[in-house]
């Protein structure tokens, strides 16, 4: 199986309680997009894809449209994103992406999570030269060869074109994300992305046990219940 899967299977529903986080989380991406762009979905191309994978999450219509009457309002707070590394016990290493209306609140709650557990955060590319930043972009088509083309055609390089049962899942650099999905949308218009997903994946992963698989749960649950953090990469092996 390709990085697609394995992206999957890395993935963590949210349900329950951590559901509201998911909610808002995407109202900050969306509240981001509109202040990128202008807050009309049918205007803004970056606006529109993330208000269609939120409806993917299911949700709710008026957290979505919240988040963009609030970013059409003046005098608002503003939100940031800002990307945190760290070492965690053994070989572990972690990503931790926020979106932050206060980043001095934000980087005690990360550091503190990481005190409480000996580890420390690092600088800027100290854990991220060992993950690679990718877009996985997957549409239900029988038009492989002309998607590979067209992509090619573009000049996006592919890292990798799968077919999963008619499911079309295409790996290239996080750089390429939105010309990707022009790609696919011109090809196959009204195209439904089954598959969305931006990040950093490890290019090598690890196993832990016993004490250290213990010391990281509890570091990861920890960033994890920050309100700020909205995903967490690691090179972890998480079953």
């Amino acid at each position: 199986m390709g990085r697609a899967f394995e992206v999957r299977k890395a993935s963590i529903q949210k349900n329950g309680a951590a559901r509201g986080k998911v909610y808002t989380t995407f109202a900050k991406e969306i509240f981001l997009a509109c202040k990128r762009g202008v807050p009309e979905i049918e205007a803004n191309v970056e606006l529109k894809r993330i208000v269609n994978r939120a409806k993917k999450q299911q949700v709710p219509n008026d957290i979505i449209e919240r988040a963009i009457a609030k970013a059409k309002g003046a005098g608002q707070e503003d939100y940031k994103e800002v990307v945190y590394e760290g070492f965690g016990p053994g070989a572990s290493t972690l990503i931790i992406k926020t979106l932050t209306d206060n980043v001095n609140r934000t980087v005690g709650e990360v550091r503190a999570a990481f005190n409480k557990v000996h580890k420390s955060l690092g600088v800027t590319n100290s854990v991220t030269y060992n993950y690679d930043h990718l877009s996985i972009v997957g549409v239900k088509s029988d038009m492989e060869s002309e998607l590979f083309e067209a992509l090619l055609d573009a000049g996006i390089e592919i890292h990798d074109l799968e077919n999963e049962d008619g499911l079309l899942v295409v790996t290239a650099d996080g750089k390429d994300a939105s010309r990707v999905k022009d790609v696919i949308e011109t090809l196959i218009p009204n195209a439904d992305l089954e598959l969305d997903e931006i990040g950093m994946y490890p290019k090598e992963k690890i196993t832990l046990e016993g004490e250290d698989l213990e010391t990281f749960n509890k570091l990861y649950k920890m960033l994890d219940d920050i309100d700020d953090v909205s995903e967490i990469y690691t090179n972890v092996t998480m079953d």
